[in-house]
């Protein structure tokens, strides 16, 4: 089984190198210049250019780059599985899909699912990852995509970020849900449903925002001593490591992951957001 992931997964280059999983970058752009997201620019490239005023877009993965990718599957008589990004965020599933289409016509024993994971950041990378330890054990293929799916279906993520506008900019909430609470020290906590990002409270002050996030945690999760706990922040180490050890305080889980929040996702929610990745159902 080939596996494909794109840069969304906000899992670091060597790990797709090590894991021999085929990475599609999205794409970045600052001012004129474009990058592959991972391969051609660093996420701190990205908060420094925000700090500095301006406004960093992205767009999804070429679909030239994903025809070649799928050709050569299907030209090697081979099965792959490519998990995407959150369709509700990116139209990189659908052009994935319409790829995928479009072969079948030359290629019609092409073997190639495509999951629409509804699943960001770290989120989206321990259902990749779970997706390769499955593969390295050797599951039979058609189990792994059952697996997959039940893992991106259950995967839980709650977030927090500095300014909601960011998000409101680039769509990926409404303006009307993006609030300004930074005179009161307000802070959106929000949390991902049928793929999309979407506001569930506000709270004043960060420790508080931090600890309902543990509160939401017990009350949507399970068995966090058999799970592997992801965080990921944008350029924010150190709330990322006081989250951390306040997960490891209350629910001693079997091991924490962190991670920086990659150029593409980044460009979104800008500097200073903390993200919580767990599973709320193991089987």
């Amino acid at each position: 089984m080939r596996i494909f992931a794109d840069s969304a997964t906000d899992l670091p280059k060597a790990f797709f190198v090590d894991n021999n999983v085929l990475l599609a970058p999205l794409r970045v752009h600052i001012d004129e210049d474009e990058y592959e997201d991972i391969i051609g620019i660093d996420s701190s490239e990205v908060y420094t250019a925000i700090r500095a005023g301006k406004q960093p877009k992205t767009s999804q993965v070429s679909p030239e780059l994903f025809l070649r990718l799928f050709e050569d599957l299907a030209k090697k008589g081979e099965e792959g599985l490519y998990i995407a990004f959150s369709s509700a965020l990116s139209g990189t599933y659908s052009t994935a899909m319409m790829m995928r289409k479009q072969l079948l016509e030359t290629y019609p024993d092409l073997k190639l699912t495509i999951i629409d994971s509804q699943c960001a950041s770290l989120g989206y990378g321990l259902v990749l990852k779970q997706a390769v330890k499955l593969r390295d054990e050797g599951m039979d293929n058609a189990q792994l995509i059952e697996k997959v799916r039940f893992y991106a279906e259950h995967m839980e993520h709650l977030f927090t970020v500095e300014d909601l506008d960011y998000l409101a900019r680039g769509g990926r909430v409404s303006k009307a849900s993006a609030f300004i609470g930074g005179l009161l020290n307000i802070k959106p906590l929000l949390h991902v449903e049928d793929g999309k990002l979407v506001p569930l409270e506000k709270i004043r002050g960060r420790k508080k925002v931090l600890k309902r996030m543990l509160d939401l945690m017990d009350e949507r999760g399970e068995n966090f001593s058999d799970q592997v706990i992801a965080i990921s922040h944008s350029d924010d180490e150190a709330t990322a490591l006081d989250l951390k050890q306040m997960i490891e305080d209350r629910f001693q889980p079997k091991s924490i992951e962190i991670h920086h929040i990659g150029s593409t996702i980044g460009a979104h929610v800008g500097p200073g957001a903390i993200a919580l990745f767990f599973l709320n159902q193991l089987s």
